[in-house]
């Protein structure tokens, strides 16, 4: 009995080291664990921080492009008819929306939301014009009737997209 007294006097304070080691470098490799997945995500966002407020500007853009008046002025060309002023209104609200699609992974779900919804109102709004001329009209009577039916649809829908695109903006870069 005595022998195994003597040997549990040396094994004891051996096990409680060991132990003790055992916690403290696991608890030392954990730290370093999260020291280092912090390290890697602040390079991450190094990186995307500015592709994410580029996608931002550019979703502005875009609903700014989107407006009626200035897409008729950089649309237009002389000699057209209402017909042709019509494809080339939507040809350039699909490129402009094609261009910035990738930019969508940047963004909320809700923000890409809005950015979409603004350019189906755009598409219905000169479509809803165009229906009500007829084809060979020129473009200039086609011009002043998506800016009536503009009109009569308040823009507020798109200043409260671009509104919530620059509030989003700031709450996560500034």
């Amino acid at each position: 009995m005595a022998t195994i007294l003597e040997i549990l006097k040396y094994i004891l304070p051996s096990l409680v080291v060991l132990a003790t080691t055992v916690y403290l470098v696991k608890a030392f490799i954990l730290q370093e664990e999260k020291k280092n997945g912090l390290q890697l995500k602040t390079e991450a966002q190094k990186f995307s921080l500015p592709l994410r407020l580029q996608a931002y500007e550019r979703f502005v853009l875009l609903l700014e492009r989107l407006q009626p008046a200035g897409l008729i002025l950089r649309t237009s060309q002389s000699g057209m008819n209402a017909a042709s002023l019509h494809t080339a209104l939507l040809q350039a609200i699909r490129d402009e929306y094609d261009h910035n699609l990738s930019q969508q992974l940047y963004v909320s779900s809700q923000a890409w939301e809005l950015v979409k919804n603004m350019r189906e109102e755009s598409i219905k709004l000169i479509n809803a014009a165009s229906s009500l001329i007829s084809p060979d009209a020129s473009a200039a009577e086609l011009a002043r009737q998506i800016l009536v039916q503009d009109m009569q649809v308040s823009n507020a829908s798109t200043d409260q997209a671009i509104e919530f695109l620059k509030k989003e903006a700031r709450e996560f870069f500034f």
